[in-house]
């Protein structure tokens, strides 16, 4: 059994054939699609945050308004850059959406990938500590989030308050319980993974990562959240951890499929740099008929290693295909596969 949901980039344009032409359109139509995918039995609901571009970039009024119109499924991020971030500001905002959501937040968060525009995060008015990269200031902001998320009281209380204050050393309000131990980093390398590990947060790994050793895609991955597990046992964690991968999946059922992403058959891994001097390796999408297409993944070693997969979707071709796309997987697919 696995959880399988859905990661949405978000994007919008005003192209012929695009279904979310606005930044309204992409907005509710992620609401809708949310709630469509409960309904057909989807576990998660996730959005990728890109600031300066035409995509969602403020995920919490969007996964409040999903968890006001939703019961069960999960609602995440895949990921939340965090060199932008307040962090105490972020324990707010992410404190109300899962209490709205009754505890269904699972946020992905992570040091942050390249951007639209050069350290984009200095116009958000942050710089790097003295000594600091702005990777470093990442990880030290999501730490210091991590850190207040738990509720415990820091700050001295005024005196003479507007309002009475309990005793002792104030939170940030409003505090979700458990919301701690559902936050997720998106780690590009095994590193960084490990590193998630000691910090006591589940695991995204995406469809690339840094290469490190030349094998690949998937089995780079799968060693990858080896690594993770084995740092997480030896952290001595009482929780389980979690681990997802996301993957661009399509199952050619009918000709529009096979339309649209009969080209992405046969594709194979990439090579490129997301980074000037960091050589990074770009999985492959798999578009194929069921039957095959249940072979392809069954090979799979990092799918086979995770228990979440988030189906990363064409969100500008509307709703109503997306439901077409994911149903597909759910019926065709996800059972030869032992996901459901």
């Amino acid at each position: 059994m696995k959880k399988i949901g859905f990661l949405s980039f978000g994007h919008w344009a005003n192209r012929q054939g695009y279904q979310a032409r606005t930044a309204s359109d992409t907005l509710l139509q992620s609401i809708d699609l949310a709630v469509a995918c409960e309904e057909m039995g989807l576990d998660g609901a996730y959005f990728r945050v890109h600031h300066f571009a035409a995509q969602l970039g403020s995920p919490f009024p969007l996964l409040s308004a999903i968890g006001a119109k939703t019961k069960k499924i999960e609602i995440g991020t895949g990921v939340i850059d965090m060199r932008y971030e307040n962090p105490l500001y972020m324990v707010e905002d992410a404190g109300a959406a899962d209490l709205i959501s009754g505890g269904r937040l699972q946020l992905g968060i992570s040091r942050g990938s390249p951007e639209q525009v050069i350290d984009g995060w200095r116009y958000f008015g942050y710089e790097p500590a003295e000594g600091e990269t702005d990777a470093d200031m990442g990880r030290r902001k999501a730490l210091e989030f991590l850190d207040k998320l738990k509720g415990v009281g820091f700050a001295k209380p005024n005196p003479f308050p507007m309002f009475p204050n309990p005793p002792g050393l104030l939170r940030l309000e409003p505090h979700a319980e458990g919301l701690r131990d559902r936050i997720w980093w998106g780690a590009a390398s095994n590193a960084t993974a490990v590193w998630a590990a000691e910090q006591g947060m589940h695991l995204q790994s995406s469809t690339l990562k840094f290469d490190e050793g030349g094998k690949p895609f998937h089995v780079q991955q799968a060693e990858q959240i080896r690594l993770y597990k084995e740092a997480w046992k030896k952290a001595g964690h009482k929780r389980e951890p979690r681990v997802s991968v996301s993957r661009s999946i399509f199952a050619l059922v009918n000709d529009q499929d096979r339309h649209l992403f009969g080209q992405e058959r046969n594709r194979t891994d990439q090579i490129g740099y997301i980074e000037q001097d960091k050589r990074a390796i770009f999985g492959r999408s798999y578009a194929a008929e069921p039957d095959q297409l249940i072979k392809e993944l069954a090979a799979d070693e990092a799918i086979q290693e995770a228990d979440t997969v988030l189906l990363t979707i064409p969100n500008t071709l509307g709703v109503d295909y997306n439901v077409h796309v994911l149903s597909s997987i759910l019926e065709y697919v996800a059972p030869g596969l032992g996901w459901r």
